[in-house]
């Protein structure tokens, strides 16, 4: 299936150089616009500002701020932005973990291209 996601932003917020790298090349296809935050408290004052953001790929462990707590004040303030949270870490409990958070949807790493793509066109506005 073929994405065209041309007026959408996407914010990717990952504190890696290299996950973000292939996460941006994964979504050039779509010719969504794509921003970066590298940790949850950029990530944070990116939603919060004036500036239009469709969904967040949110890297739940970052320094500074991790994607847990930079999701729940998101939440308590009040910002309804789509999140999928992508996290290494597969344990039973994560996806639980990241949607009490407040995350709307969850990806392991290694991302999955079509997986992850499903998942941002049923939450994308």
């Amino acid at each position: 299936m073929e994405y065209n996601w041309k007026d959408k932003v996407i914010l990717i917020a990952e504190d890696m150089e290299m996950n973000f790298v292939l996460l941006k090349k994964t979504l050039q296809q779509t010719k969504a616009n794509i921003i970066r935050a590298k940790n949850g408290k950029e990530m944070l004052d990116i939603v919060k500002s004036d500036r239009h953001v469709d969904i967040v790929l949110l890297d739940m462990g970052m320094p500074v701020m991790d994607g847990y707590e930079a999701t729940k004040l998101l939440r308590n303030e009040g910002f309804d932005v789509p999140i999928i949270a992508q996290t290494a870490f597969a344990l039973d409990n994560e996806k639980e973990r990241v949607l009490q958070a407040g995350c709307n949807d969850y990806v392991e790493k290694p991302i999955k291209k079509e997986v992850l793509f499903e998942k941002i066109n049923k939450l994308i506005r």
